[in-house]
């Protein structure tokens, strides 16, 4: 019950801002912060009662919702969904604060917008039913699609189009996945109930990861993630990098790793080259990168392609790695996308050529953006250190691939230092220009909006075994599955081999018998 209220709490707050929108610009900011905050807190509650120490799933509902179809309301959450759910519903009252004086035109539709996201995105992350999964999966787009297209820059149709058309052809490729699960599964889309090997499994692998690779996004399917993010307003560039991407790395631990882990093997030795592609790629493309808020996103590129290279090592640290470099991710990325769009709004520019010496007349908006950058690098002691160190370490001790790929993988954590600091020492050091000396330092509503995530990057940074002891066990379940269902598979073709064999030998018999008989008459 409780994640049900998680998960739909946001839509009240849309019907509420529906119905009293007349009340005027205050109303509608004060109704879409109160039900973000009260989230949040709410879903609080699923942390504490969190039983760390058993891998199923908790807070489990189960209700009959199109019978005749098999599909049911199945909800819940284990140790990797929970911080996924967490990091949704911390975000989108930031996200509200920070656009409370950004936002001119259609206030109470962008509002309602952010709250409608909100609920397609906890429902990805909590459903059990592939049906319902789906729905959730599609529903986030609509919400997105608004956000971009309305209240985005001038190239905003464009990036729109872009981001519905691969999302779209992705989706396509899931939904024609389930269905073939569904038919093997006695009609049931129940996801604690599928168990494989399935028939084309390897097919089914590649429907599911390519409508996830697409949403990472992993190299090469990577190239709407730009566009998306410089034309898209603030707030929508930070949920886009902090959850909506990680949708398809949920998807991959979730989905393509447990169903089909003897194609996650085969086609292990495709993905990893393309992660580590990614790695490199993103950040050289970052390095050049004129425009403040087209080198975050390059970042991203790379950022996400050690999360893939962590979930297929299939090693316990790993993957426990990934997980955390998700939350991660969405925190240093999200922060760095509310910097760009705090100075934005000052200068009206992203350029770094506009910019130089802001540390002088901008001390507060400096420390905190040296904070989050060396977030954003790994720096120890703060957030991104801990996912990467483990990622690296587990892939190179026990990896499912060879050590090669993490030595030049290590290479994107110094590519990594040498962009953003250079990116940070023109914008903050150097010749003060006049344009900017008149640029007025962070206010009281933009402190409030950074803390927050700034504790969070402190805090996994110091002390992560919190965060690391609620995923232990699922993520364990996840690599007993893999190795279980993958020995099964093996086990199940060795019989299928031999019953063959079997069949040859005892016809060859038949035949040879059929030809004595003949000969002696």
């Amino acid at each position: 019950m409780l994640l049900s209220i998680v998960i739909f709490l946001p839509l009240l707050g849309v019907i509420a801002i529906a119905l009293l929108r007349g009340l005027g610009a205050s109303a509608v900011k004060g109704i879409a912060l109160v039900i973000g905050l009260l989230t949040f807190i709410v879903s609080l509650g699923l942390y504490t009662g969190f039983d760390a120490t058993t891998a199923t799933f908790q807070n489990v509902t189960q209700q009959a919702w199109i019978p005749g179809l098999g599909t049911s309301y199945h909800i819940g959450i284990d140790g990797i969904s929970l911080w996924l759910v967490l990091l949704t519903t911390f975000l989108t009252p930031v996200c509200i604060l920070a656009a409370w004086n950004s936002i001119e035109k259609g206030l109470s539709g962008f509002m309602m917008s952010l709250l409608a996201l909100e609920t397609g995105m906890l429902g990805v992350f909590c459903a059990l039913d592939l049906f319902l999964f789906f729905v959730f999966w599609e529903s986030m787009l609509i919400p997105m699609y608004f956000l971009i297209g309305i209240w985005g820059g001038e190239r905003r149709i464009y990036a729109t189009v872009k981001f519905v058309l691969y999302t779209m052809a992705g989706s396509a490729l899931m939904l024609v996945g389930i269905l073939a699960l569904y038919f093997q599964n006695n009609n049931s889309f129940d996801l604690t109930t599928l168990s494989g090997p399935f028939e084309h499994s390897n097919l089914l692998f590649l429907a599911f990861f390519i409508a996830f690779a697409i949403k990472v996004p992993l190299f090469p399917f990577h190239t709407w993630l730009p566009d998306a993010h410089v034309e898209a307003p603030t707030v929508g560039s930070v949920i886009l990098a902090g959850v909506l991407l990680k949708m398809g790395t949920y998807g991959i631990i979730r989905f393509c790793l447990p169903l089909f882990p003897d194609a996650a093997t085969e086609f292990t030795p495709l993905i990893v080259p393309l992660a580590v592609i990614g790695i490199i790629y993103g950040a050289l493309v970052a390095m050049v990168q004129p425009d403040l808020k087209k080198l975050v996103a390059y970042s991203s590129v790379s950022h996400l392609g050690f999360v893939v290279l962590g979930l297929f090592s299939k090693n316990p640290a790993a993957i426990q790695g990934s997980v955390l470099q998700m939350i991660n991710h969405g925190l240093s990325t999200g922060a760095l996308f509310l910097l760009v769009g705090m100075i934005y709004e000052r200068r009206h520019s992203r350029m770094i050529v506009d910019f130089g010496g802001l540390a002088k007349g901008m001390p507060i908006f400096a420390t905190i953006f040296m904070v989050v950058t060396l977030s954003s690098i790994g720096l120890p002691g703060l957030n991104g250190f801990v996912g990467e160190y483990m990622i690296l370490f587990g892939s190179f001790v026990q990896g499912a691939f060879s050590k090669t790929y993490v030595v030049i993988a290590t290479a994107g954590v110094i590519l990594a230092a040498v962009y953003m600091l250079w990116m940070f020492q023109r914008v903050m050091f150097g010749t003060l220009d006049k344009t900017n000396e008149a640029l007025p330092d962070l206010n009281a509503r933009e402190i409030v909006v950074m803390l927050p995530i700034l504790l969070f990057i402190v805090w996994i940074g110091v002390y992560p075994k919190p965060f690391l002891s609620k995923m232990e066990k699922s993520v364990g379940l996840v690599v007993t599955q893999v190795q279980t269902e993958s020995a099964v598979g093996r086990a199940g073709e060795q019989t299928l081999q031999g019953t063959e064999l079997a069949l040859h030998g005892t016809q060859r018999a038949e035949n040879e018998k059929i030809e004595k008989e003949a000969e002696t008459k």
